[in-house]
């Protein structure tokens, strides 16, 4: 069975985003050659889920083959319907119930690079595996926080911490007691 992996940045205080979706306090831990193992792991995965304004903003900002290389599948989760672009699908449906299928078929690891709607929906219904969070050293005191209230608690296992010389600190967790495939 493929494993959904969760690789994402926060802030000390447990905030992805500033308030209005503002990430510009990624560019702190910009370096140079420096990727944080980012491409090693999005070597491992051959589909990604993504929420509609991560998805919209990386567009922007880097734009699209950032996710759809012509070498995965991109599942972009929205409420509104849009025609699908490549490899990107525009998914209107049940998020749990695409995860759950993506994971029962053939194929390398799924990457689920938020929002944070996405994420906590993927929580409450025990569908992520692997955690790689990598924390950025500010306090940014508001914004859109990574974990929300009201899923169920899951206990994690530490695979591996990695500091860097920008300061920032990355967090590689699996879920303790859960069959896991390489």
């Amino acid at each position: 069975m493929r494993k959904i992996s969760l690789f994402i940045a926060m802030s000390l205080d447990g905030y992805i985003a500033k308030p209005n979706d503002d990430l510009s306090f990624l560019k702190l831990v910009e370096k140079e050659g420096e990727d944080y193992g980012y491409a090693e792991f999005t070597d491992t995965i051959d589909t990604l889920i993504i929420g509609r304004k991560t998805y919209d903003y990386v567009l922007k900002e880097i734009g699209s083959s950032h996710y759809d290389n012509g070498q995965r599948d991109v599942y972009v989760i929205t409420r509104n319907q849009r025609p699908n672009i490549g490899r990107t699908t525009f998914y209107t449906g049940n998020l749990a119930g695409l995860a759950k299928r993506l994971k029962s078929e053939n194929g390398k690891n799924i990457y689920c690079d938020g929002g944070a709607e996405v994420i906590n929906e993927l929580l409450k219904h025990d569908l992520i595996d692997e955690f790689i969070i990598s924390v950025i050293p500010v306090l940014l005191g508001n914004g859109t926080r990574l974990f929300k209230d009201g899923r169920p608690e899951q206990t994690l296992e530490l695979i591996a911490a990695k500091t860097y010389d920008t300061g920032l600190t990355q967090l590689h967790y699996k879920q303790k007691n859960k069959q896991q495939t390489h």
